[in-house]
């Protein structure tokens, strides 16, 4: 592969505008690049969950979901191009169920939150979340590839799961919601 960037500034986006990967022109804010902007987001908040030295096996898929991650977005960015298939939902499915399977089962919410690990993962669910809301907006307005809102909708489970694992690491619990608790203010 040749050098893809010999400059890192080219000018052509100063006037609100940027290019796809098919040659396009769009603007900056345009529900297309919101989605695939959203993904890139997503993408360095899972960096960000890695970065706190997880054990091996769950900094290896998430990773790999990052190469996903990196895929979908290329999606969104040349339109008419498919990249994510039914095979990375299945992917995640599995990962998601030998998470899910030594996880007590919910009675309660949970509350983001827990460890910074956990607590990070949180974040990257709800940034998942808005980049599904987008594509499904965009599929709404433009053909995309159908399993593009299917992975996001199933990573953004994985992700919630992961979290659930992260907050027991080192014999630490979740944060569960109480509705029936004391406020500060209720104590005094």
């Amino acid at each position: 592969m040749g050098h893809r960037l010999s400059k890192i500034y080219t000018r052509t986006g100063d006037s609100g505008t940027t290019g796809l990967g098919d040659g396009s022109r769009v603007d900056k804010d345009s529900l297309r690049v919101e989605a695939y902007g959203t993904v890139d987001e997503l993408n360095s908040q899972i960096g960000l969950v890695i970065a706190f030295g997880l054990n091996e096996k769950i900094a290896q898929q998430l990773l790999d979901i990052q190469h996903d991650l990196f895929d979908l977005g290329s999606e969104l960015c040349v339109p008419g191009y498919s990249a994510i298939s039914n095979t990375n939902i299945e992917n995640l499915e599995k990962m998601l169920d030998e998470h899910n399977a030594d996880l007590p089962a919910l009675k309660e919410f949970i509350l983001p939150g827990g460890n910074l690990p956990a607590a990070t993962c949180h974040v990257a669910r709800t940034v998942c979340r808005r980049a599904e809301r987008l594509a499904v907006s965009l599929a709404r307005e433009e053909n995309i590839n159908p399993p593009v809102v299917k992975y996001l909708n199933r990573l953004s489970d994985f992700l919630f799961v992961l979290a659930r694992v992260l907050a027991r690491q080192d014999g630490q619990t979740e944060v569960l919601w109480n509705k029936t608790r004391q406020t500060a203010d209720d104590k005094n």
